[in-house]
């Protein structure tokens, strides 16, 4: 499975960006892309995942209510929509492919990641 991760940039807090992730080749082994995020001198957390057969989202508390994990009409591609940005949210955002368990808030990544794209917002 391939990741193409798109989107990101500088934002004042209060504004909004929007990330793409298109996922190619063998994706009939995963059911579910998410989006983690890592900024500096912090661990990788998971963000929200989406399952992109039933379009069925997970949301990080922190992020609940701001962000938007959607399908595009190809089930293969995401868009992260996120709004009302904090600067809190500045970090390097990752795309990854993996399983959703039906019915839990459990995603397992498994070693499909995106190329790293840059969300900075400035207070």
């Amino acid at each position: 499975v391939q990741l193409q991760a798109s989107g990101g940039g500088l934002v004042q807090a209060g504004g909004s960006l929007r990330l793409s992730c298109a996922a190619s080749g063998s994706t009939f082994v995963i059911n579910a892309l998410a989006w983690y995020r890592q900024a500096p001198g912090k661990q990788r957390e998971l963000v929200a995942t989406i399952d992109k057969n039933d379009g069925t989202t997970n949301y990080v508390d922190s992020v609940k209510g701001r962000f938007t994990l959607s399908r595009g009409d190809a089930k293969n591609t995401v868009y992260l929509q996120m709004n009302s940005l904090k600067p809190e949210d500045t970090a390097v955002y990752y795309c990854n492919a993996g399983h959703q368990v039906p019915g839990t808030l459990d995603y397992n990544a498994m070693h499909y990641w995106g190329k790293g794209t840059q969300v900075t917002v400035s207070s």
